[in-house]
This record gives structure tokens, C-alpha cells and sequence, in this order.
């Protein structure tokens, strides 16, 4: 993997590990030459993974729609910024310049964007590893919601597993680095039942 891209929260959260685990992402990738791809604020979680990048010399890129540079909140250290003029066009970006993806803790944008590019897995349209860094267990319900998911049947246990999940950043991207996407039938069979 050459880029990452790091989807993650505009606020700190409640806990200072978040932050934390930000910054030391930012630097791990970093050390490891794998570029940020990042949506470009210098505010929250999404801060924090680019000053830990940058810290130890790493590149960052942001991709920043129009309506959000106009906040002011772009990062001013970006080895690159990419602007484009909405949000749907943002994830196109981030995917057409990254490797691979990772959720941090965040709301319903990070949530939203993570989800897009894990749907674009199941359906084949890129066979990217997709993970999250489960920071002090903060994706845990997650977890059990899509298990969930497979149980009552709306999706398959092979789909739930494209889904790489760690505590720890190392394990996180050897898991990464040795993903191999399988090709399997998004369309699950229905049951005939007869009279």
C-alpha cells in the first residue's frame, strides 16, 4: 500500500485517546512511507491524523469540497490539497488516490464515507482493504449490529469479513497488507417455498 485513506471524526470526542491514536496512525503510516489521504481539515480527529503524518515527515493529502474550504478549517501544511465541488465527488477522489481505507472514531459523515467505500467492496468495484482502528472498543456495537446483520439474513458471512477490525495499528495494517479480496455474490438467494 502506497496511500491510505483515513476517514475520522472533525471533533476530539469525549477521550483523550482518540486523539492520541490519531496522531500515532499519522506517524505509523508515515514510517512505513504510506501517504494520508484525508478529508483536509486541520480541526479534530482529522487534524490529529495529519499533524502525526507530518510530524515525522510524512505526505498528507486532503481532498476538500468547495463548501468546507470556505469554513476556514483547511489544514495549512497539506503536501497536496484536491478541491472538488461536492461531497459525493470527495469519495471519488479519496478512492481514485488510495490503497486502502481506515475508519477512526467519528459521526455520521465518518460513518457514511466508510460505509460508501465498504458497499463499493461487496460490489466489486474496487478490491481495496477496508478497515477500522476499533479505538478503546468505540466500534464494538458496530460489531455486533452487522453480526446482526448476518444472522438475519441481510448479508453474508463472507461480506462481513471483508471488514478488517484491530485495536492495535500494527495488526490493523498486516491485516491490511495481507488482504485479498474475494469475489463474492452481493445478491443473496432467496428461499422458494412451496404449497
Amino acid at each position: 500500500m502506497k496511500r491510505v485513506t483515513v476517514f475520522c471524526g472533525s471533533s476530539f470526542g469525549t477521550d483523550e485517546i482518540y486523539k492520541e491514536k490519531a496522531y500515532l496512525l499519522g506517524q505509523y503510516l508515515a514510517k512505513k512511507n504510506i501517504e494520508v489521504v484525508y478529508g483536509g481539515a486541520s480541526v479534530g480527529l482529522m487534524g490529529a491524523i495529519a499533524d502525526g503524518a507530518l510530524s515525522v515527515g510524512g505526505k498528507v493529502l486532503g481532498v476538500v469540497p468547495e463548501f468546507i474550504k470556505e469554513k476556514g478549517i483547511v489544514h495549512k501544511n497539506l503536501t497536496k490539497l484536491y478541491i472538488t465541488k461536492t461531497m459525493h465527488e470527495r469519495k471519488i477522489k479519496m478512492n481514485e488516490l488510495s490503497d486502502g481505507v481506515i475508519a477512526l472514531p467519528g459521526g455520521y459523515g465518518t460513518l457514511e464515507e466508510f460505509f460508501e467505500m465498504l458497499t463499493w467492496a461487496q460490489l466489486g468495484l474496487h478490491k481495496k482493504p477496508i478497515a477500522i482502528l476499533n479505538v478503546n472498543g468505540f466500534y464494538n456495537p458496530l460489531k455486533t449490529f452487522i453480526k446482526t446483520m448476518v444472522d438475519k439474513g441481510f448479508l453474508k458471512k463472507a461480506n462481513k469479513e471483508m471488514l478488517l477490525i484491530s485495536e492495535n495499528i500494527n495488526e490493523l495494517l498486516n491485516k491490511m497488507e495481507n488482504y485479498k479480496a474475494t469475489k463474492v455474490e452481493k445478491w443473496i438467494t432467496k428461499l422458494v417455498v412451496s404449497c
